[in-house]
């Protein structure tokens, strides 16, 4: 394809020719698209969406794909992954980190450094771009509580810096998500002093139970439904008697009702039909509109 050959000569960062998305996800799941492309600076993430808006190219920005569900589809679609965008710098309680850093790996980071704060994050499989993104939480915390400022690439392709404020973080959302053409770059982190024992402490002790009440040996993609308000999205799907509830290979986790795993090769339609056949189910029964957490790529 002429388009990729001239993508190519752009010299932005790696690009590789029509990747299997079931290869860049958390659920394995999806088809191909046009290209991925890992742009090495901010100067040649530029170039690259000037080069793809010019050619009317679709794009989208894509972390860990922990949070994502893409079909079984050819898509008509550039990825674009900003894993070297990953610097870190932590001044005292500051800290300052690129937007394709993992978000793992950097709660490990600042523990070692005795600083406390984003062991709610220990167990979230995202960089840190994606968690700003959905506003990523557990534990009763999230990125809103932590996050002093995040600087972003504009839709008129400038760098500008948005507040804590600015940034409208809400329950799994934030001025980034309900703005998609806005792209995080960077995110500005205050931590407090902790004790590296007891920091590590709480990681473990939440490791444990992750392991315990959630499917980690199966592919998914973490919580499907947010909780409503008063209620636990998985108390009511489990009380439909939804556990080992399966479409194809999709299949609701018999130790999580808000977790659907790829137990046996699912499509991204499968895990799809399973999240709407959930959602009209309890609709039925108690009058709850589910809010689905994850996003189905069109």
């Amino acid at each position: 394809m002429e388009l990729i050959s001239d993508l190519k000569k752009l010299k932005c960062g790696k690009v590789i020719v029509s990747p299997k998305m079931k290869n860049y996800t958390t659920y394995k799941v999806g088809g191909s698209v046009l290209a991925l492309v890992y742009p090495i600076d901010v100067d040649n993430l530029i170039n690259l969406i000037k080069f793809l808006r010019k050619h009317n190219i679709k794009y989208k920005v894509l972390g860990n794909g922990s949070n994502v569900i893409f079909k079984n589809i050819s898509y008509d679609l550039v990825i674009i992954k900003l894993d070297y965008f990953n610097d870190l710098t932590i001044t005292g309680k500051k800290v300052v980190v690129g937007a394709g850093y993992s978000l793992i790996a950097l709660s490990l980071k600042v523990a070692k450094e005795n600083l406390t704060g984003l062991e709610f994050a220990a167990g979230i499989p995202g960089t840190i771009g994606g968690a700003v993104f959905m506003n990523a939480g557990a534990y009763k915390s999230d990125m809103g509580y932590i996050v002093k400022e995040v600087k972003v690439l504009t839709p008129d392709l400038e760098i500008m810096t948005l507040t804590n404020k600015q940034m409208d973080f809400h329950y799994r959302t934030s001025f980034l998500k309900n703005n998609p053409n806005y792209i995080c770059l960077e995110a500005t982190i205050y931590l407090n002093k902790g004790k590296k024992e007891a920091i590590m402490e709480v990681i473990n002790d939440r490791k444990r139970r992750r392991i315990e009440s959630q499917p980690l040996d199966y592919p998914n993609a973490g919580s499907v439904f947010r909780n409503p308000t008063d209620h636990f999205a998985g108390k009511l799907i489990e009380d439909l008697g939804y556990k080992g509830k399966k479409i194809g290979g999709a299949m609701v986790s018999t130790k999580h009702a808000n977790f659907i795993i790829n137990y046996n090769k699912a499509s991204g339609e499968d895990i799809i039909s399973l999240i709407n056949d959930i959602k009209n189910k309890v609709k039925k029964e108690y009058g709850i509109e589910l809010k689905i957490e994850q996003e189905i790529v069109e």
